[in-house]
């Protein structure tokens, strides 16, 4: 490909250096904040950053499915869902409703050990969203009526019927935490718990629920963004003050578990078409020192063309078109986990005694220096693109100081990764792996039980039985609730828009070099990363007819390697300089795009040009994304996203029109393929 030739291309590059709101250091770098703590016990941590006109809210309570009792599992996640409906001084449906009308987004998630509520908003509705944020926190629980509460289950039993009960593996998790952890451990149940749970669910246990665990001394408030720390301040005391403290929550000690023996279990599953096997290890709980360790040894054995896992199962056995491993920490416990979706009716006993030769290969060879080196400036560059949002840094902010107790404890987590050494990667993987017990799965397709590794026990798992009549199970609205508004010092009525934010469109410097590209960039001073794409008229569009797929194969195909470079050592030469870069097929154009910190710009920008200019067309490679895309298509067929995709560009284009194929090619497209 000759660039002189091409029609049209644009260069995107936002320049980052550091501002204000993250300072350089020579081992890392920190986070301004300013924190406080409320009468009431909730504790307030406030950041500036003034780059754009908005503020990014977020609300942690310290309660997640760990706080449950068993008989009550999923509560939780069901009283997050219900602390979006209705509270005393906010109209119904509000909540859902006002905040993209003032041009903001919202939502919460809950898991294992906490809670969050966070929104993002212009500048002028600030104060608009304290009042909406407070009122949930504070004013919520008298506006519960049985029929909020009938409506709400079913909400919540729809949604484990969509992302567990009716979707590809969505079973695993339930049988990992029933076998990994003890019955009773805080683990040994997911998040979105049990249908009969959550059916016997009363007003009684939503109350109790709230009483206990939704007190201000058991939140932290974090607010980020185009604030003015004195002002906010006293908004803060005046919307969130009179919360009630609640009761002392005590803290929940690590609960690390061991295994007495390994324990491997099989499922039919009636959605996947791939068999996959995951094998977890227990480690160690949330900023444990070897947590650290432990992520890079993840990084190590899988996420390169190097790595033994990747080398083994995917190059030389052809068993996979991927491998993941990783270290996954919470707050009482941690695991590392081995997770391989395999290629379509592959035996997982082969899988196993793969990942065997390839532990072996590790223990043989040791860690590269070269690739401990990669890691960490990965690393180092994933923790700077961590912070590029107000919105992220709000979640990183509040999350290290209702579990750590330090907001800046990021700066920690910087130094720690960076000291970890070859030697501290040998001692987690004899700690936590070598020829320790695990709990195994193998998830199979239905009727597919003899893919399974041998000697494997069924697994015991809960299936709703379907009904045709579900009557029963019909909510309304319902009328609201009559209670007495809660008394308060200030008027807690909907306050006035602030003064309208005048947005200030960063200037774009343009240029057109000899060959005709077209460059535009953009300046920002927050963090030291550089932000670039090429763009290139192409893509799905111009697939020749009944070959859908070309453009994307090809695009995949650009990343593995050049004239001068294998695929393993491309991948090496881009890690080491802490970097991404891809190239992907869209509906009407090729991308080639991809960050770095700033000081690597130039040779990362080298590294885009060879593999623009000098492609090396491995045929081996071919033959392995051939055989992944494959896999891939094939995963597809029980995913309900991709089944309904296809089949609306189909309704909208009609068949004869490019677009009404999968831009990723079909079973019969790919067949044309030379």
């Amino acid at each position: 490909m000759n660039l002189s030739k091409l029609a049209f291309l644009s260069l995107l590059l936002c320049s980052i250096t550091f501002a204000n709101t993250l300072q350089a250091q020579e081992d890392g770098f920190s986070i301004a904040y300013e924190k406080f703590t409320l009468d009431n016990g909730l504790e307030v941590i406030l950041h500036e950053d003034h780059s754009d006109p908005i503020v990014a809210v977020a609300t942690m309570m310290h309660v997640g499915s760990n706080r449950e009792k068993p008989g009550k599992t999923g509560f939780a996640h069901f009283f997050e869902h219900m602390s979006f409906n209705d509270s005393e001084n906010v109209p119904v449906g509000a909540n859902r409703k006002m905040i993209p009308e003032w041009g903001g987004s919202r939502n919460g998630g809950t898991w294992s050990d906490g809670t969050v509520y966070y929104e993002v908003v212009p500048k002028d509705a600030f104060e608009k969203i304290l009042w909406i944020d407070s009122d949930r926190f504070g004013y919520m629980i008298n506006t519960v009526t049985e029929a909020a509460l009938e409506r709400e289950k079913q909400v919540v039993k729809n949604e484990k019927r969509q992302r567990v009960d009716n979707r590809a593996y969505g079973y695993t998790n339930e049988i990992l935490r029933k076998n990994m952890y003890p019955q009773g451990h805080p683990y040994s149940w997911t998040v979105i718990g049990q249908l009969p749970d959550l059916q016997a669910a009363t007003i009684d246990d939503v109350k109790e629920f709230y009483k206990e665990y939704y007190g201000a001394s058991n939140a932290s408030l974090v607010i980020a963004g185009d604030i003015d720390i004195k002002e906010t301040k006293t908004l803060v005391e005046k919307w969130f003050g009179e919360i009630p403290s609640g009761p002392v929550v005590a803290p929940l000690a690590p609960m690390p578990v061991t295994l007495a023996e390994t324990k491997s279990l099989y499922f039919e599953d009636n959605f996947a078409k791939l068999p996959e096997l995951r094998m977890v290890f227990p480690t160690v709980e949330e900023y444990h020192k070897d947590g650290y360790a432990l992520q890079v040894l993840g990084q190590l054995l899988s996420s390169s063309k190097t790595a033994p896992l990747y080398q083994v199962l995917v190059e030389e056995e052809k068993l996979a078109p991927a491998v993941y491993t990783y270290q996954n920490s919470s707050e009482l416990a941690g695991e590392f986990t081995f997770n391989i979706r395999a290629n379509a009716q592959t035996d997982l006993d082969m899988v196993k005694a793969a990942i065997e030769k390839a532990l072996k290969r590790f223990e043989e060879k040791g860690v590269n220096s070269k690739d401990l080196k990669r890691i960490k400036a990965e690393l180092e560059t994933g923790l700077y693109q961590g912070f590029s949002t107000v919105l992220n840094k709000a979640f990183q902010l509040v999350q290290d100081n209702e579990f750590k107790g330090d907001p800046g404890y990021i700066s920690k987590t910087a130094a720690l990764t960076k000291a970890v050494t070859e030697a501290d990667v040998m001692r987690v993987y004899n700690k936590y792996i070598k020829g320790k017990n695990y709990v195994m799965t193998s998830v199979v397709p239905k009727e597919a039980a003899s893919l399974a590794v041998e000697g494997s026990a069924l697994a015991e798992v809960w299936i709703e039985q379907v009904k045709q009549d579900v009557a029963d199970e019909e909510v309304s609205q319902g009328e609201e609730a009559t209670y007495e508004k809660t008394l308060s010092t200030y008027d807690r009525s909907e306050p006035a828009f602030g003064e309208t934010p005048l947005f200030k469109s960063p200037d774009i410097w343009q240029t057109t070099l000899e060959n005709g590209m077209k460059v535009l960039g953009i300046e920002n001073n927050e963090v030291p990363i550089v932000q670039f794409s090429i763009s290139i008229p192409g893509g799905h569009l111009l697939d020749p007819k009944g070959k859908s797929g070309v453009g994307s194969l090809l695009s995949d195909l650009m990343m593995q390697g050049t004239a001068n470079k294998t695929a393993a050592e491309l991948e090496e030469a881009i890690g080491l300089l802490g970097a991404s870069i891809n190239v992907y097929s869209r509906y009407e154009d090729f991308y080639i795009a991809g960050s770095c910190l700033s000081k690597n710009l130039e040779p990362v920008m080298k590294l885009v040009e060879e593999i623009v200019l000098e492609p090396r067309w491995d045929i081996t490679e071919y033959e392995r994304l051939m055989q992944a895309l494959k896999t891939n298509l094939k995963g597809q067929e029980a995913n309900p996203d991709a089944i309904a995709d296809n089949n609306f560009y189909k309704l909208l284009y009609g068949p004869d029109h490019i677009f009404s194929k999968p831009g990723e090619g079909t079973f019969e497209s790919i067949k044309t393929f030379q």
